[in-house]
């Protein structure tokens, strides 16, 4: 392919570029320095003006003139700011289906339907036909447009394993036994069931998450918490069975309630302690006088 040779006409129709530039830029403040021209191809020339547009460093405008055959006058094709080589760009645009992250979405959220998803492929759909269509949908379990894929089982499978709910999280390596062993854990249905399972112990962090085979954290149904030594440990209790107890039978009543409530006292008691016993006649007699001597 030839190349194109220098255009003296085009060439020099510098301020004819740099009037069409300020014309598109609406200031003629807006187009700076004059940056060169480069031949874009047989009579056309592009040339280069330097943007001072604030937000537009390392831009410039690029105004492209041409001429026809035998021609000595120039024409503006077009005029483009374009980005230069230390220009400062927007980031590449990125489709919102590409941008979404799990946990983006939020109460009232809806996703698009995606026709084309990797993730699913083609389920079963009714036949038409009423005993095909109840022998598959109600004994089997399917009737659903779209199942799992080989790719998104692999994916999830991949993003549950690489998790917090793996072998890897802290709660699995501080644990003594895996969940392949504990009793609380739910198997899945289909080729998952070998991998991963359910939790349902309430007491455990990972209960009603998808959980791998190898994880495990403190709750599992067969881990004890280890005792742990005492500075003061209590001793043994000691039985004598040589001792012996002796023990008073109660006979009458009185002496039983007396025992169980030694504040009481009996009735005659009582009457003792309020009336003193009476002085009999004889203690009341006065004594014997000296007896006197009638010789």
């Amino acid at each position: 392919m030839a190349t194109a040779t220098k255009d003296a006409v085009l060439s020099g129709a510098v301020d004819l570029a740099r009037a069409a530039a300020q014309a598109v830029a609406e200031g003629a403040d807006l187009v700076g320095e004059y940056l060169g021209a480069v031949m874009a191809g047989e009579r056309l020339v592009a040339h280069r003006f330097a943007s001072t547009a604030a937000g537009y460093r390392g831009w410039h405008w690029t105004v492209t003139l041409a001429r026809v055959p035998r021609g000595r006058v120039a024409t503006v094709c077009e005029v483009d700011l374009l980005p230069g080589d230390d220009a400062i760009l927007a980031p590449a645009w990125v489709p919102w289906s590409e941008r979404l992250r799990p946990g983006d979405l939020g109460p009232g959220d809806v996703l698009p339907y995606l026709a084309d998803d990797d993730r699913l492929e083609q389920g079963y759909e009714a036949a038409g036909d009423a005993d095909v269509d109840e022998m598959v949908i109600f004994e089997l379990g399917l009737g659903r447009e779209r199942v799992l894929s080989w790719q998104g089982r692999s994916d999830a499978a991949t993003r549950w394993y690489a998790g917090s709910h793996g072998p890897t999280a802290p709660t699995a390596v501080a644990a003594s036994a895996p969940c392949s062993t504990c009793g609380f854990l739910l198997l899945m249905a289909g080729s998952l069931r070998t991998e991963f399972g359910v939790c349902a112990n309430e007491w455990s962090p990972d209960d009603g998450r998808v959980v791998s085979m190898d994880h495990g954290c403190g709750a599992h149904s067969q881990t004890d918490l280890a005792e742990a030594p005492s500075d003061w440990p209590d001793p043994a209790p000691v039985v004598d069975e040589m001792d012996l107890e002796l023990v008073r039978l109660l006979d009458t009543e009185a002496e039983a309630a007396q025992a169980e409530q030694p504040g009481l006292v009996s009735e005659a008691e009582a009457a003792q302690v309020e009336q003193p016993e009476l002085a009999t006649e004889a203690d009341d007699a006065p004594e014997p006088g000296p007896v006197a001597d009638d010789a």
